[in-house]
């Protein structure tokens, strides 16, 4: 699924679970990063379309530059958006890895069910056990329901916390 916003669907739904202890901006930074390497197969029409970077090693590799970079590119995002402009939300180190790891190896996952070309396990294997685990149509489904029901429980758990006084 390259460049395509279903990868965040597993985001949404697992922002709602932990809350204020994930950052789906550095989920979807990662996502991002995870498909340079096959835009520029795309592009300049050389290499393998999900190569090195569609690995449980190199999505470990990405993961840590995601984190790194996307703790900073989410705080300095937030403050141009004006929806932290005082500076006063700070992404711990420890969720921006979470964040990031979890995306790139969900990324994995996800591309493995549908991507023949894939090899997640490389250089270790290049078999590919998730190829066809459920069809493409289900698997969509999942990612656009796990966004909708996040969607609704992050949004309708909040709600109740400021309706209890404990939330913003």
């Amino acid at each position: 699924m390259p460049f395509t916003p279903v990868h965040m669907g597993p985001g949404i739904a697992i922002k709602a679970l932990l809350q204020g202890s994930f950052s789906l901006i550095v989920f979807g930074w990662t996502q991002i990063v995870m498909d340079i390497q096959p835009l520029i197969v795309i592009l300049t029409g050389e290499g393998h379309l999900h190569g090195f970077s569609h690995s449980y090693v190199g999505a470990s590799l990405l993961a840590i530059f995601s984190a790194l970079s996307g703790k900073y590119l989410s705080e300095i995002g937030l403050y141009i958006l004006e929806l932290n402009p005082n500076w006063e939300v700070k992404i711990a180190w420890w969720i921006a890895f979470l964040s990031a790891f979890i995306g790139a190896f969900s990324h994995v996952a996800i591309d493995s069910i549908m991507h023949s070309d894939m090899e997640p396990f490389f250089p270790f294997s290049k078999e590919n056990p998730l190829l066809g685990a459920i069809s493409v149509e289900i698997l969509h489904k999942l990612c656009l329901f796990g966004a909708l029901i996040g969607a609704f429980l992050y949004y309708g758990l909040n709600w109740r916390l400021v309706r209890l006084g404990k939330g913003k």
